[in-house]
């Protein structure tokens, strides 16, 4: 009963944020049979607020919607969720016969993320150099087995609040029936931007896909709000549906 208070309250937290940025939910559905991942855009400037996802056979990645607009794509047009399915006799670093793996991330460390061990394929990667806000890097991803639990990592790349140094944090995170857990890039809005602090924090997953997708769209700032992408994911039967919610329309 606490966690499900606790899951409110923060959703309630997430929705009077005017701008938490790009953020990522992994967790499970309330029937335990779906891994969930959420991922979504917000965007201040005309150039961040030129988006679209587009989706193909589970890989989402953003776009422009008026291509003529875009000035930088650099930080904006990237993968954002993909998957990769592995052979039999592929061994991840515990020795554990690994079988697929389902990566989401808020740029291109999102390839990286599919190797069989994330904490190596992170450290090519450090924060975004957009100063003044040093944009933190955020990736999560579902690992899982032929015969063991899955495995549930989150990561953050960010600035040292007192020198150039990257910060790597990395989560390994409980699967609960009807939760999910989420990090942002911000902790809200500001000149610069406040970097995400703390822990991934736990938020509900409860309903159908449309409906869970529904409630994090709407728990999010409408002014700022771009796009917003949900996976479920059946890892007994290897196979997932994908549901892509834009603000936008491509010109």
């Amino acid at each position: 009963m606490e966690l499900k208070a606790q899951a409110e309250r923060n959703l309630l937290a997430l929705k009077e944020n005017p701008y938490p940025g790009r953020g990522i939910i992994v967790g499970m559905d309330e029937t335990g049979k779906f891994l969930v991942q959420i991922y979504w855009i917000m965007g201040r400037s005309e150039n961040s607020r030129n988006r679209i996802f587009v989706e193909k056979k589970g890989e989402v990645k953003t776009s422009p919607a008026d291509p003529t607009k875009v000035k930088d794509p650099s930080l904006i047009i990237y993968t954002a969720m993909d998957q990769i399915y592995y052979n039999s006799g592929t061994f991840d670093e515990n020795n554990m016969l690994v079988d697929n793996v389902f990566a989401v991330s808020n740029g291109h460390q999102t390839t990286d993320a599919l190797c069989v061990d994330l904490k190596p394929s992170l450290t090519k990667w450090q924060y975004e150099p957009d100063a003044p806000n040093f944009t933190p890097r955020i990736t999560a991803r579902f690992k899982t087995f032929y015969n063991y639990p899955t495995v549930t990592e989150m990561s953050i790349l960010r600035k040292s609040p007192v020198s150039d140094t990257c910060e790597r944090l990395l989560f390994k995170m409980p699967l609960t029936p009807g939760f999910g857990h989420c990090i942002t890039t911000y902790t809200g809005d500001g000149n610069p931007l406040p970097s995400f602090e703390g822990d991934p924090y736990v938020l509900p997953l409860t309903g159908s896909m449309e409906k869970i997708a529904d409630s994090i769209w709407n728990s999010l700032n409408e002014e700022n709000r771009i796009s917003l992408a949900i996976k479920f994911i059946n890892p007994e039967e290897r196979g997932f549906f994908t549901k892509v919610i834009n603000k936008f329309k491509a010109v």
